[in-house]
């Protein structure tokens, strides 16, 4: 029998928990359901237990340190990843995980906004931060098939992807950096619109807008230093370059006019902005080596995860 991991990362979900883990039984009854109580105090671990789910516990707090706890646990054939606080109906749990099982994706992304998340949404700056970071995505990595929905909790995974996925996110980052992983990776993603519901009165959301919002910008930010560092650092050098230009050609002007260089002081700052621009991009040749040095052990890896999942 082929064996579905539905995990759920919970903290002080107690109002939905109860809900959450008899919907998706009755959507998977072959699927084995794990709820992770991440230092919840309502009770929401027993409130699981009762309800039918596996309850097990992870004692550092945030959300990317549950997942790296449930991926290096859990050993199946598909994991489901949904939230605990009832926002994602279950209708669309089977068919995606059959991709999954069928070999049709690495990943499945369970896609919001395309269906009722901003009518939904009742946080107008979360719809915004949602805008900034697909586009940041779309632009930064730009797939053949653009990703619709960075920031959702509701994905399916092969073990492939949850075996060779290094986690280093411990917050709410996680999902951004699942699908920076699977894009560099060049791993199967596919996407399908999910019917989005609001938190029930008296669940509150566990996301501060502004703080976890940047830390999601940053972690854009790093992973696209280090997953493409000849673009990062060519575009600093490109603007480094420009910038020195502009203040050579007045100087080099006056010099060809004059035979004097009157302003020394900008011709100093011109070439040391130069100078910065050409050692910005030797790095970038030189990190970019290693990028793709890393890409190639990966696939060596994954390989070898292939070859002991079959086993």
């Amino acid at each position: 029998m082929t064996k579905i991991a539905v995990l759920v990362p919970c903290y002080n979900e107690s109002l939905t928990i109860e809900k959450v883990v008899k919907d998706y039984k009755r959507a998977l009854p072959e699927a084995d359901i794990f709820v992770y109580d991440n230092n919840s105090v309502d009770h929401t671990d027993e409130i699981a237990c009762k309800a039918g789910a596996v309850v097990r516990y992870e004692y550092r707090q945030g959300k990317g340190n549950v997942i790296r706890s449930m991926f290096r646990d859990i050993e199946a054939d598909c994991y489901l990843m949904i939230d605990g606080d009832d926002t994602y109906p279950a209708e669309n749990a089977k068919e995606m995980c059959d991709l999954v099982l069928q070999g049709k994706a690495d990943m499945v992304i369970g896609d919001r906004l395309s269906s009722t998340y901003f009518e939904e949404n009742k946080r107008p700056f979360h719809n915004f931060g949602n805008e900034i970071v697909r586009r940041s995505i779309n632009v930064l990595w730009r797939p053949k098939k653009q990703i619709l929905d960075v920031m959702t909790g509701y994905r399916a995974f092969s073990p492939l992807f949850v075996k060779s996925f290094p986690i280093l996110s411990k917050g709410f980052e996680i999902e951004t950096e699942m699908t920076i992983h699977a894009l560099d990776k060049n791993l199967l993603i596919q996407s399908i619109p999910v019917q989005y519901r609001d938190r029930p009165a008296g669940s509150e959301s566990k996301l501060n807008t502004y703080t976890d919002g940047m830390k999601v910008l940053l972690t854009i930010f790093n992973l696209y230093r280090d997953y493409q560092p000849l673009k990062f650092f060519g575009i600093i050098a490109l603007l480094l370059a420009a910038v020195s230009l502009v203040l050579f050609v007045p100087v080099f002007s006056d010099f060809l006019k004059t035979g004097l260089v009157p302003r020394f002081p900008t011709l100093i700052v011109s070439t040391v902005m130069m100078l910065s621009a050409f050692l910005s991009l030797v790095c970038g040749l030189i990190l970019d080596t290693n990028a793709k040095n890393s890409r190639k052990y990966f696939e060596v890896q994954m390989n070898i995860i292939r070859t002991l999942l079959k086993k």
